[in-house]
């Protein structure tokens, strides 16, 4: 199915679109390092032959970004598993909101998964400001992503908001394609994770019907994401004090380099994908004020992510060593304690600060690998 003009700017790249693209994307010289780096020289250009047979979406995922993404697998994953398949078709087309961790790799290790397991492979909303040179944006595309503009002031934004909406809505009912998006712009740095009621009133700006009809039109199937390492831990601390000391601290586009080239290549242990059933829209939710609607929304996703997450004992450690809580000790050895706070330790090592604050690095660290663990208590206690 063809997606109207209107999508021209945002949308992923069609069939038609994919061998002229490609072309342009396999001679880039920082594509061909990273190609290389991964599958060495040799096997990059056997890769590199069969572009020019490439011609669909599909088959640029299955010989380029399955490949790639195993690679990344293996190298950085002890393993990598997706529970709560059982909660979703193979036939339906979902929005899938997560959680956040890595700042490029949850949706394309959510894609693995879910090819892995059988399923095809959902549309993707990257932020513009990764964009960071043309063949990103080429790259993306090609990988079934769809360009979400954080440029423009307030009044550009809304009209920006309601084409994004209508874009998503679009891929759902129209195109049957699954999307993923994060529950918020930007990554949790201290991995306490919360829905953005802006989210929910973007996704109302289109459709028709009560917010309770749009809301359910979308089918919306929240993923919960937990790593046993976070590779980019000491990047968050360092950020943490980066702001203190300078409340107008702002990331530059190479610090979301780094960030992109830690998370991917860093080593990240377990890693746990977990599909929650889908959200439950109750017609109640059309009483509820309309300025409060978004929020009750937000927070029963969030509900759902955090009841979900899969914890490691690094979480438990974390937890023990914040509170002093001795339930916590049942779910932790000696030695996997006394291995997790020489990772701390290593990893504050990292953070290349000239006044680097240690003490506070560490505790922004250990609440990194606490709180899904507080978050998903609170959620169990909920029910």
């Amino acid at each position: 199915m063809n997606y109207p003009g209107e999508f021209d700017d945002i949308r992923k790249y069609v069939d038609s679109e994919v061998n002229a693209m490609l072309a342009k994307v396999v001679e880039e010289p920082q594509v061909q390092q990273i190609m290389v780096a991964l599958f060495g020289a040799e096997n990059w250009q056997k890769m590199k032959q069969v572009a020019p047979q490439i011609n669909t979406v599909h088959d640029f995922q299955l010989c380029y970004i399955i490949k790639v993404l195993q690679a990344i697998v293996d190298n950085s994953c002890a393993d990598i598993v997706l529970e709560g398949s059982e909660n979703i078709s193979k036939t339906g087309a979902y929005l899938h909101i997560t959680n956040h961790r890595d700042i490029t790799l949850d949706p394309a290790l959510l894609n693995y998964l879910l090819h892995v397991n059988g399923f095809d492979t959902t549309q993707i909303g990257i932020g513009n400001n990764l964009l960071i040179m043309p063949w990103i944006e080429w790259a993306v595309r090609l990988n079934k992503s769809f360009i979400v503009r954080r440029d423009g002031g307030v009044r550009e934004q809304l009209l920006i908001s309601k084409h994004m909406s209508a874009y998503m809505r679009y891929v759902i009912t129209q195109i049957k394609d699954s999307i993923w998006i994060a529950q918020r712009e930007g990554r949790a740095k201290d991995s306490s994770d919360h829905t953005a009621p802006a989210i929910i009133k973007m996704l109302n700006m289109s459709g028709e019907g009560t917010f309770v009809e749009k809301l359910r039109e979308l089918h919306i199937a929240p993923v919960a994401i937990n790593y046993e390492f976070d590779p980019c831990d000491y990047l968050k601390a360092k950020e943490f004090q980066q702001k203190r000391d300078n409340p107008l601290h702002k990331k530059t586009p190479q610090d979301d380099i780094i960030n992109m080239q830690v998370g991917i290549m860093g080593f990240k242990g377990r890693v746990r994908f977990a599909i929650a059933n889908e959200l439950e829209v109750p017609e109640s939710w059309n009483d509820v004020p309309r300025a409060n609607q978004a929020d009750v929304a937000a927070a029963a996703i969030d509900k759902l992510i955090h009841a979900n997450y899969h914890l490691f004992p690094n979480n438990y450690v974390a937890a023990y060593l914040l509170t002093g809580n001795e339930a916590y000790a049942a779910h932790f050895t000696a030695q996997e304690k006394q291995a997790f706070e020489a990772y701390i330790a290593g990893q504050v090592q990292k953070i290349d600060l000239p006044n680097r604050d240690d003490e506070f690095a560490r505790q922004k660290m250990l609440l990194m690998y606490a709180n899904p663990l507080f978050n998903k208590e609170k959620a169990l206690q909920a029910e």
